[in-house]
């Protein structure tokens, strides 16, 4: 059975194309207002389905993929929507999506050892920052800040953010595949409402030591 937070996550994919569709549009008066407003709803889902998850405290196996899989879709989606209208430039843009696909790639391979590598801090940091960054890539200001516009600032944090979170995964994948055996998994919420996978051994050990 689908839960609520799992239903958020795939309206959060569903309106990726919708996003895209009227950031590309000429023919819509305010079409990049309106996609802004879209994607604002869409990052908020990913707060609320945290939110839910949290106060269920629970999760599935199809959750724990759609809840760290859809701000990726929803990002790498956005992004080549705003460089085709040269919103956002190709290198932070290749940079994220880079990053992206690495750390799914990451993740399958972690998935396939039985569980998948938690949420960091700096992931945190990083979807906040590229959704600010996007949001404000919409609403561009009339004048720039210096050599770059402000949004074009805030995509550089979120670069960095960005590049700071794939470390991280990085070597969080490195001590998974030489430290995991494999074996079932459970699915769990930390405390931010992220849900994630951890072997089941790893599971029982933790309840014995509540």
């Amino acid at each position: 059975m689908i839960s609520l937070p799992d239903i958020l996550a795939l309206i959060r994919i569903a309106l990726v194309p919708v996003i895209m569709a009227f950031t590309r549009s000429d023919r819509i008066e305010h079409s990049l207002g309106i996609a802004a407003a879209l994607f604002a709803v869409a990052a908020f889902t990913d707060f609320l389905d945290g939110y839910v998850a949290r106060r269920t405290t629970g999760g599935t196996t199809l959750g724990a993929f759609l809840d760290t899989t859809a701000d990726k879709i929803l990002v790498t989606g956005t992004l080549f929507a705003l460089v085709s209208i040269d919103r956002v430039s190709i290198w932070p843009a290749v940079i994220i999506v880079f990053r992206e696909f690495t750390v799914m790639a990451l993740r399958g391979v972690v998935a396939e050892r039985g569980g998948l590598i938690r949420p960091s801090t700096w992931g945190k940091i990083k979807a906040a920052s590229q959704f600010t960054a996007i949001f404000w890539a919409f609403l561009r200001f009339p004048d720039p800040w210096g050599p770059w516009y402000f949004d074009q600032w805030l995509m550089l944090i979120a670069v960095i953010a960005t590049v700071g979170s794939a470390w991280g995964y990085v070597s969080a994948f490195w001590y998974t595949i030489h430290a995991g055996d494999g074996g079932a998994v459970s699915v769990e919420v930390d405390s931010d409402g992220h849900r994630f996978m951890v072997p089941a051994s790893e599971h029982e050990q933790d309840r014995e030591g509540e």
